[in-house]
């Protein structure tokens, strides 16, 4: 096939196909669910514009890769995806969410009582924002995916946010939960709420995540968000910000994203916290990006090859020619271990624009 009749489906199937040989993991399921997540994006012309312009990442790719690493070595391999129809629209994308959900539902045994505890709070007849429902597929060193879904708190409009995410709370027995974060990370003005999310499975791990955008940040502000779980050390969050974003006291592009995890037996304070943190916003190309986040990886004795190999398996492009391959990296923190996952763009419209 000639580079003019590449699709979507096409470029993100032989990324997905090399990041699967990186973690050493079967790649069957990944490819099944990558296909039918990409829906009617995935047979489109690379040549034609996107069909919708998704929010995943910055040139309307709907699909976003990602490696998780803990901290004893053991690494993950994550698909953050936004499901479309024919076409697309608002209310057209939710349905085709739902839709999916229903499909996955039967064939993985997913865990849907939480979901349709709280789905009628995230599924208006005419939603609002850039979103509805996205989903991310995580997959074990087997390859056997656990699933999540995001859900947008703007779905009704800006204002009603906090009242959702309250509501949804409250129906998932975590009264006291909105109230801590609150407390922590939605202090500003600029503290905005973002994604309201739930994994589709059971057992005592199976996490609620609220995550607060928090625009024009000091890394004072993130460090305060990140003392709402007990037992970790906060200064972590200042550590990773000062490595990947060095005399970057305030963080005026995108947003740093603060997230919470609450699981069985959290009420009022989670689990687990993470600090995403928009490198593209904060290099002037991914040269930098890779030299800063190969210093963090070593600095939490997590071998940098990774990387390399994570780069490698999605582009052979000129890292110095602009910013953008390396979307994020987070820090996740929770009191008795730490993990770090690198977010890459699959670029497949032509990557994070450059500053003019």
């Amino acid at each position: 096939m000639s580079t003019a009749d590449a699709t979507l489906g096409d470029l993100t199937r032989r990324q997905l196909h090399n990041l699967c040989r990186v973690v050493e993991m079967d790649r069957t399921d990944p490819l099944r669910l990558l296909g039918e997540v990409l829906g009617a994006a995935r047979d489109r012309p690379l040549v034609q514009p996107p069909l919708w312009p998704s929010d995943i990442a910055d040139d309307a790719t709907p699909i976003e890769f990602s490696v998780q690493v803990d901290g004893g070595g053991e690494r993950h391999l994550r698909i953050l995806a936004e499901t479309l129809p024919a076409a697309p629209g608002p209310a057209a994308n939710l349905r085709a969410a739902q839709d999916l959900v229903t499909a996955l539902a039967e064939r993985y045994d997913l865990a849907l009582d939480r979901l349709r505890a709280v789905e009628d709070l995230f599924s208006p007849e005419e939603p609002q924002g850039r979103f509805s429902w996205w989903f991310s597929f995580i997959f074990d060193s087997d390859g056997r995916p656990r699933f999540k879904v995001y859900f947008n708190p703007e779905v009704h409009g800006a204002d009603h946010a906090p009242k959702v995410v309250q509501e949804a709370f409250n129906r998932l027995g975590l009264d006291g939960a909105h109230p801590t974060v609150a407390d922590h990370a939605l202090r500003r003005e600029a503290d905005r709420l973002t994604f309201f999310a739930l994994d589709l499975d059971s057992g005592p791990q199976s996490r609620v995540k609220l995550y607060v955008s928090q625009h024009d940040a000091c890394i004072d502000d993130v460090e305060r968000a990140a003392s709402a779980v007990p037992g970790i050390d906060r200064d972590q969050v200042g550590d990773f910000c000062r490595t990947l974003a060095p005399g970057a006291e305030r963080f005026p592009g995108r947003p740093l994203v603060s997230s919470y995890s609450f699981v069985e037996g959290d009420r009022e304070k989670p689990s687990n916290y993470s600090i995403y943190l928009p490198l593209r916003d904060y290099v002037p190309d991914d040269s930098v990006a890779r030299e800063r986040v190969r210093r963090h990886l070593r600095d939490h004795r997590i071998d940098p090859v990774l990387l390399d190999e994570v780069i490698g398996a999605l582009t052979d492009r000129d890292l110095a020619a602009r910013a953008g391959l390396l979307a994020h990296v987070s820090l996740r923190l929770s009191p008795d271990r730490t993990g770090t996952t690198i977010y890459a763009s699959a670029e497949a419209y032509g990557g994070t624009a450059p500053e003019n």
